[in-house]
């Protein structure tokens, strides 16, 4: 099909913002960009000036499925992503059975296909299990499809194996995500470690849980070469490291997640068991350095951390709730509002965040730009109008947010999936 998007702002270099272009889609590619462009035979959508933005790239995006279809499975979990803005998402690994053998990779890929309206990306997981005591068939997985290895929200807890996993690793030049976690100091914490939570009554999940083992990471990476990523980072002293590492030139990147810019640890007072997520919302100290990391390019993506978990286990006293956030279909409002609006960074910047350096991670060559011969994953977004955020819309099974009823502008209006308009 041959399609024409006219009158598009596009606010990328090298294309001028005080001008409208045209974007011609043959065989789910962009074919030219231009201005007053005219195909014959060509189905023509008239824009009327709205911002045209590479699709989103989600590093961090539990799907569920297989063996957890009650809580999401690829069918809802790709309709959410669609909603948000997000023409690619990753899978990660701590599924049912496990991503660990090329035959879960091949399931995962092969139903995508069939049943998914973006495309879906598996990670394959670092050990067997994602049990953390053995490293799973990397190579296998690796010619299967996966594009990184991450054991998902699960951490390896030995330094030796760690460190075998990333020697092995480079081999195929994969990136390792890891969700940095010492639970012998985080333990039966199910929130920051502080103030409110001593206020409330709850036990505390200390920041040192998180900074040792990126301490450890970094330091690992530094000596195996290993192309590390560090999953949704929360506290100052993980964004320090981080920019010590790459000061110092290491292969090392980062992501965080709207959450942890947005929101902190006064969201669970009233024991919200919506704000109930791991890593824990943290300190106004920590927004801070964190939106000082996504501003002087110390953090390199934001993810959606989108984790979905059932409503009965989320309505449930605070200590017994599941973690979880149903974030797909807010992640792109939430960082407008939060960052763009507010001057922190430009749109251009949030589009590096969200799309271009994601793909650049993960290297997927052909996603994450605007430009004759990529993949026509587009999307179309409002910046002047608000919406209320009102999670019983959402696609997502996970009908929940601590962003509920909160005022935002940024909307998507359309996203196109290989040349195909999918929402």
């Amino acid at each position: 099909m041959k399609t024409i998007l006219k009158n598009c702002k596009l606010i990328t270099p090298p294309y001028s913002e005080e001008k409208l272009y045209d974007i011609f889609i043959e065989g789910g590619l962009i074919a030219d960009i231009g201005e007053n462009l005219h195909v014959e035979d060509a189905r023509e959508l008239d824009l009327d000036g709205h911002v045209v933005l590479p699709g989103f790239i989600d590093m961090h995006c539990n799907i569920c499925e297989p063996g957890f279809e009650n809580i999401e499975d690829i069918s809802t979990v790709s309709r959410s992503a669609a909603r948000g803005g997000f023409t690619s998402i990753t899978c990660e690994p701590n599924t049912k059975p496990v991503i660990d053998n090329k035959t879960v990779v091949e399931y995962i890929i092969s139903k995508s296909k069939a049943q998914a309206s973006v495309n879906i990306y598996p990670y394959g997981s670092m050990s067997m299990g994602c049990e953390g005591t053995a490293i799973a068939e990397i190579g296998e997985m690796y010619e299967a499809g996966v594009v990184a290895i991450s054991d998902g929200d699960e951490f390896i807890d030995s330094a030796a194996l760690m460190r075998n996993v990333m020697r092995y690793s480079r081999m195929f030049d994969l990136p390792i995500m890891t969700h940095c976690e010492d639970r012998s100091l985080s333990g039966k914490g199910v929130m920051n470690e502080g103030y409110t939570a001593s206020c409330l009554g709850l036990s505390g999940m200390p920041r040192e849980a998180e900074e040792l083992q990126v301490a450890r990471n970094i330091l690992l990476a530094e000596i195996t070469g290993a192309r590390l990523h560090i999953a949704h980072v929360s506290t100052g002293g993980s964004v320090r490291m981080v920019r010590d590492a790459k000061k110092r030139g290491l292969q090392v990147t980062c992501e965080t997640c709207p959450h942890y810019f947005a929101l902190t640890e006064e969201a669970v007072e009233d024991y919200n068991t919506f704000a109930k997520v791991n890593p824990p919302l943290r300190t106004q100290e920590d927004v801070e350095a964190i939106l000082e990391g996504i501003a002087d390019g110390t953090i390199d993506a934001i993810a959606s951390g989108h984790s979905p978990t059932s409503r009965t286990d989320k309505d449930k006293e605070f200590g017994n709730a599941a973690y979880g956030i149903s974030a797909l279909e807010t992640a792109f409002p939430i960082s407008f509002t939060k960052l763009v609006e507010t001057g922190i960074i430009s749109l251009a910047r949030l589009v590096e965040l969200m799309s271009q350096k994601p793909a650049e991670i993960l290297k997927l060559e052909q996603k994450g730009e605007i430009a004759v011969g990529k993949d026509a994953d587009l999307i179309v977004i409002e910046t002047k109008g608000t919406q209320i955020i009102e999670p019983e819309l959402f696609a997502s099974k996970a009908k929940f947010s601590p962003f509920a009823g909160q005022e935002v502008k940024g909307k998507v209006i359309y996203t196109i999936v290989g040349g195909k308009i999918v929402s």
